[in-house]
């Protein structure tokens, strides 16, 4: 009995110093006032921030301490275009073909790890071959058996027939699995169905393929593929039950239908012109560009062999897709940080913050743009994307001053989400 009762006083502490936790941060980036704090105290009480302040020592106070003295604190990075819930692309255009579902989800965990530990707390996932596998992750997440960041899920793109959502460039006769083409949809009727399925299936946004892809054989990046009315039907059908609507665009005039269909958030956009740039300063619409990943494609795609069209695409759109985003930055678009993870390695994310500094934000603006602006395209900016009193205690620290080198994003030593501690050097 006396040991029962020894035990259940340590499982009492233990959750005691759970609930209060005291951290000293050297430098604080208070991202909603830009300006940097030094020497402060946050208090976190369970998953929420209660206190941000000047560091006084207090040798009473309850809780559990941190000493994050000799490092700067941010809040928790954000990725609003990540693919965890699968294998990371690769020059087999059979691959998804080769793999389960339950292959997918448990690469998943990995992948879902990987990014955490990178500091990215939160994720917009966009899309995975098998239908709802990354329902099942953000599941798994959620209830604490896997180690991830927070999710937000499309459960399968919506795309036509052969377009750029697709598992494409096998012969005529083979046989496609249907969980592949779940959100296949060639009508406006049928678009309103699928976009109701997935929501009804978990999905908490909508991706909707405007146009052909770069990594989609077969298919034109500049070719529109949905009509402004499509679009428009699956926008209006999500707002039935409170969800946005992504549209991976990167024609000119794929973007400019689905901004004016009222899409939340544009991605890619390779071919973004001055027309498509007014359009989406217009309607407060958010460009959503990996502009990191040509690179990485141009290396990588090269030395392992990956089909000459894909090798193609990627030379066409990478540097005009970087001239289309700084052209955005310059006229006041709004812009959320997204990678397109899973094109490279999972948990290098942060390795896009040089390329959107190089292409016209400031430090402190690429750094709003993976957490306030992110939480505000997520419409979640009243939890996520600062570190203020009232807000979920997501917060990472890194080495150095990522105000002075971008590049120290990724030097992560702590990581904490909801108020937990998922990472520490």
């Amino acid at each position: 009995m006396t040991r029962w009762i020894v035990l259940l006083s340590l499982i009492l502490s233990w959750n005691s110093h759970a609930e209060q936790l005291w951290i000293r941060a050297g430098k604080v980036i208070d991202v909603e006032r830009g300006r940097v704090l030094r020497d402060q105290m946050i208090r976190v009480d369970g998953e929420r921030i209660v206190g941000v302040g000047d560091y006084k020592a207090d040798a009473n106070a309850g809780g559990h301490w941190l000493d994050w003295s000799s490092y700067t604190v941010l809040p928790g990075l954000m990725d609003m275009h990540t693919h965890l819930a699968d294998f990371v692309t690769s020059s087999e255009v059979a691959a998804p073909l080769y793999t389960s579902a339950a292959d997918a989800a448990l690469q998943g965990v990995d992948n879902a790890r990987r990014t955490i530990r990178a500091g990215f707390t939160t994720v917009r996932d966009v899309g995975c071959y098998r239908a709802f596998t990354d329902v099942a992750l953000r599941n798994a997440i959620d209830r604490g058996i896997v180690e991830g960041p927070r999710m937000f899920v499309v459960g399968a793109y919506i795309t036509v027939s052969g377009g750029g959502g697709e598992v494409t460039g096998f012969a005529p006769d083979v046989v496609v699995p249907a969980e592949m083409r779940r959100g296949v949809a060639n009508s406006e009727a049928e678009i309103r169905q699928r976009v109701r399925e997935l929501i009804s299936g978990g999905a908490t946004f909508i991706k909707i393929i405007a146009t052909g892809a770069v990594l989609t054989s077969g298919t034109t990046p500049g070719a529109a593929e949905y009509s402004e009315a499509e679009i428009r039907a699956a926008v209006d059908e999500a707002a039935q039950y409170g969800v946005f609507v992504a549209a991976h665009a990167h024609g000119a005039e794929g973007i400019k239908r689905a901004v004016r269909a009222g899409v939340r958030s544009i991605e890619h956009a390779s071919y973004l012109d001055d027309e498509g740039i007014a359009l989406m300063k217009k309607h407060g619409t958010w460009l959503v560009a990996d502009i990191y990943n040509g690179d990485y494609i141009a290396e990588i795609g090269r030395r392992d062999h990956w089909s000459e069209e894909i090798l193609r695409k990627n030379d066409e759109t990478t540097q005009t897709q970087r001239d289309g985003f700084a052209k955005a930055v310059k006229a006041g678009v709004r812009i959320a940080f997204g990678t397109d993870s899973g094109v490279y390695p999972h948990g290098d994310n942060a390795r896009q913050f040089p390329y959107m500094v190089r292409y016209g934000l400031t430090s402190m603006d690429a750094i709003r743009a993976a957490t306030l602006n992110s939480a505000q395209l997520l419409a979640q900016e009243k939890d996520l994307g600062s570190i203020a009193v009232g807000k979920v205690a997501d917060l990472i620290a890194v080495d150095g001053d990522p105000l002075q080198d971008i590049d120290k994003l990724r030097q992560v030593r702590g990581v904490i989400k909801a108020g937990r501690q998922i990472r520490l050097d």
